[in-house]
């Protein structure tokens, strides 16, 4: 018992020391990247540090762009895009932090993240887009956070009440 006792707190320590240098990098990186990108840009980097994302693009050839929300989050809307005739890529980075990535319904969306302790998932109804639909590739990572794929913004109070739990 002992033996495991000092496995947990091990394992506590070196949880805290990993914690502590991810806010240490987020502070240094909060200081010396900003995003870039306006909402008719066609490329954008995007980036939420300690602060929430809330970003609606309407550029009419966007080829993508990346995102880091690190201790952050939020939205980022490319409801109002059309898509470059290549279709378009779009890096997320989500660390300790995660957003919402709200993008038309009939778009085929290609997801190529890596998640460790988080999540990745389009959310959207499943059915067979049309083989010519605006393509979009995320790729990225996404550690201890998340990204869900959302054509409509899920407002608060529209869930159905057997989704709520009773305390």
């Amino acid at each position: 018992m002992a033996r495991f006792s000092r496995l947990v707190f091990g394992g506590f320590l070196v949880g805290l020391v990993g914690l502590a240098a991810a806010i240490v990098g987020a502070v240094v990186t909060k200081r010396r990247v900003a995003s870039v990108g306006t909402d008719t840009d066609d490329e954008v980097a995007l980036v939420a540090i300690f602060e929430p994302l809330e970003f609606e693009s309407h550029a009419l050839a966007f080829r993508g762009g990346t995102a880091l929300l690190w201790f952050g989050g939020g939205d980022l809307d490319l409801r109002g895009v059309r898509l470059a005739a290549g279709g378009a890529r779009l890096t997320v980075r989500t660390i300790f932090g995660g957003g919402r990535l709200l993008v038309p319904e009939d778009w085929d969306v290609e997801l190529q993240v890596r998640a460790l302790f988080g999540g990745v998932a389009d959310i959207r109804p499943a059915y067979e887009r049309a083989p010519d639909a605006p393509h979009l590739l995320v790729d990225g990572l996404s550690i201890f956070g998340g990204l869900g794929i959302f054509s409509a913004k899920p407002e608060l109070g529209s869930r159905d009440e057997g989704d709520v739990l009773d305390a």
